[in-house]
């Protein structure tokens, strides 16, 4: 993955010389040489300057820069600057304003603020990356190149109108069509000609200023909410075509934001040479989520390794509580990703800026501009440890037996369905049994709906909602074979157009599950129940409560392995277990404590011979990498206190201080071991 001209785990960040007078760009490189700094990102935010009019370009600066750099040995991860417009833009072409949710125009402002269908910011945009490539495609710094920025947000505007048409007419092939899969003639909605057809939104159907979920037609938000994906996709595309006329052979990325909601990560991963993100979590963020965001970008490309292109080395600015992260925070987080596959660790910022929204935002270098600050500090000594471990870990990849499906479109579609209750969200559902896996040291690979299940031995899909075309046969393939598969309540409930399939929940799931959900009963928040799951079963036994949700079902050919304990549904199936082929199909009826759902995927892992990589205490980590024949485990401690652990049998060399170790071993509060064994 990584450019043979820095082969090594890249470390740097964000840098904005442009906001700084030239004597600051020697004073920075100076004290990037002192943090080990070899990786800039640059120029992010700079359209205006780079194209100051229409027909002018201005690169003079930029060459400048990048030359300082080259003779100071700092690499460039060149950005295209075109995630936000100049303001000449705006005023010659309204075009390129987006239109709100509300139907608002905007003005310019802010960032993210172009129409992604405007065809005068996608010529524009592909124009200056072209230029861009073009210069400085033999640019000795030159190692990778970045395209806009943290791509997001919506245009309900005529442009879209159009473009969505279109987008209709590709998918769909007829009006008819589009009818039947949307469901049209419900509420007298029939559609006769394309141009009837307009973005749902709050002057259409959607029917709350402040839920923007709630919508009259899930179906056409549905489908608008993959048209905007795609747009914005579009114009990623249409740079990354652009810089590979004339870089073919340097990687091209762009950054994401964890499980971003609006952009489909698993429909953009194949247009990016490598999947690059920005992590903040705040010092209360729950770790196993942290952790779930990092295999997440792992996951898009199949376990390729990710990078990390933007975390705070000391605090963020746009959260409720901007917290300082502890001493040793910064180091553990930054190797808690690189544990998770990332190849690079990088920061934004790398300079603090002066003015505007940014200017409270951590970097390496404060507003105090020298090199005697505890961050600095901080930053300089993981350096100096990322450029000693070289090139040992960098393309390491991770092996997991566990997978769990993450579906964007049914998350897009729970959440755009009228019930059954307002609670019922998808990400703390797939986070719930990631985390249960986490806490036991298990590996996890995130995968999507397209992607093979063959090499795992046991698949997890919470709430399941939608079901994408051919998924269900998969899923009986997979366990026919031997594979053991857990689906929660709520699920092959529709179709990929939000249509319900008829003839009895789950759906095209019914058979490999071997039940049948007859009704669902939505709880109300100070309501429970319990799965009761009897001796006989001692693995599971006991009462489980539960919450939320619960279906009520019969068990067809399933066995019955715990029931509900009370309401009219009491003595009903509420987990069952269903023989298919060689394998097994297990079906979790209601929303479980934590506890429980974390017995259960231990007793589903012991049941395959997956073993915890090591038994640990609670807050501490392990993850391992494999890489020619070598494997590096990494243990982190975010407890506070030291933490004793068992290695178990065997020697290690640590690498971050070059001990052998075997046995038991204390680690230190924020602090970590990666440890190295040839098989």
């Amino acid at each position: 993955m990584i450019n043979p001209k820095l082969p090594k785990i890249w470390y740097g960040g964000d840098y904005n010389p442009d906001q700084w007078p030239k004597e600051t760009w020697q004073e920075d490189m100076r004290l990037f040489k002192l943090a080990h700094i070899d990786v800039a990102t640059l120029p992010v935010f700079s359209w205006s300057l780079l194209q100051p009019e229409e027909e002018r370009y201005e690169f003079g600066w930029l060459d400048e820069i990048l030359d300082l750099m080259a003779k100071n040995g700092i690499y460039a991860c060149l950005a295209t600057s075109t995630a936000a417009h100049p303001a000449w833009m705006a005023r010659r072409y309204p075009d390129v304003l987006r239109v709100d949710f509300y139907g608002r125009k905007r003005r310019f402002g802010v960032r993210h603020n172009s129409c992604p269908n405007s065809p005068t910011y996608r010529h524009y945009a592909r124009l200056l990356a072209s230029k861009l490539a073009e210069r400085y495609k033999d640019h000795p710094t030159l190692v990778a190149w970045h395209v806009s920025n943290e791509y997001g947000g919506e245009c309900y505007c005529d442009n879209c109108a159009r473009a969505f048409r279109v987008w209709l007419q590709k998918r769909y092939g007829s009006l008819e069509e589009v009818n039947e899969r949307w469901n049209t003639r419900f509420w007298n909605h029939t559609f006769y000609d394309w141009e009837e057809i307009v973005p749902p939104n709050i002057l259409s159907e959607h029917t709350s200023e402040i839920d923007r979920t709630r919508t009259a037609f899930p179906s056409i938000s549905l489908d608008y909410q993959r048209f905007m994906s795609d747009s914005l996709l579009e114009c990623y595309k249409l740079e990354y075509e652009a810089i590979k006329e004339h870089t073919p052979d340097i990687m091209v990325t762009t950054n994401f934001m964890r499980a971003y909601k609006p952009l489909n990560y698993f429909a953009w991963a194949p247009y990016l040479d490598v999947v690059s993100w920005d992590s903040y979590p705040s010092n209360r963020s729950d770790m196993s989520n942290v952790a779930f965001w990092h295999d997440l970008m792992r996951g898009l490309k199949e376990g390729q390794p990710f990078m990390l292109m933007e975390q705070t080395p000391s605090q963020v600015n746009w959260q409720e509580y901007n917290a300082l992260k502890r001493p040793g925070v910064m180091r553990l987080w930054s190797y808690q990703a690189v544990a998770h596959g990332a190849d690079t660790v990088m920061f934004f910022q790398l300079r603090q800026s002066r003015g505007a929204c940014e200017k409270f935002h951590g970097a390496v270098i404060s507003h105090a501009g020298h090199e005697n600050t505890r961050v600095f500090r901080e930053c300089a000594q993981l350096g100096k440890e990322l450029v000693e471990l070289g090139d040992a870990i960098i393309d390491s990849r991770i092996e997991s037996r566990v997978a769990i499906l993450f579906d964007w479109e049914s998350w897009w579609a729970l959440e755009f369905s009228s019930g059954p209750t307002i609670d019922l969200k998808y990400l703390p559902q797939v986070e719930k049994y990631y985390r249960a896996c986490w806490s036991q040291n298990i590996p996890v690979d995130i995968i999507s709906p397209a992607m093979p299940m063959e090499k795992y031995d046991i698949v997890i899909a919470p709430a399941a909602y939608l079901l994408q075309p051919g998924y269900a046969r998969r899923v009986e393939e997979f366990v026919a074979r031997g594979g053991t598969f857990l689906l929660t309540f709520f699920s092959g409930i529709v179709d990929e157009n939000d249509r319900v399939v008829l003839g009895g929940y789950p759906g095209e799931l019914r058979k490999v599950m071997g039940v049948w959900v007859e009704e669902t009963d939505p709880l109300f928040p100070d309501m429970r129940n319990a799965i009761v799951v009897p001796d006989s079963f001692p693995e599971l036994s006991g009462r489980h409560e539960v919450g939320l949700i619960c279906d009520i079902m019969h068990a067809e050919t399933a066995e019955v392995v715990g029931t509900y304990e009370s309401d009219f549904y009491s003595g009903r199936p509420a987990l069952t277990r269903n023989r298919f082929g060689e394998g097994w199909a297990w079906y979790v009826a209601s929303d479980p404590e934590q506890s429980f759902v974390n017995r259960l995927i231990g007793y589903l892992c012991a049941e395959k011979g997956i073993r915890p990589l090591l038994e640990t205490p609670k807050g501490v980590e392990v993850t391992q990498r494999r890489k020619n024949g070598c494997t590096f485990t990494f243990i982190l401690n975010h407890n506070a206190e030291p933490e004793e652990i068992d290695l178990g049998g065997g020697t290690y060399h640590d690498l971050l201080t070059g001990r052998t170790l075997s046995g038991k071993v204390t680690i230190a509060g924020r602090d970590l071991l990666i440890l190295r064994r040839k098989d």
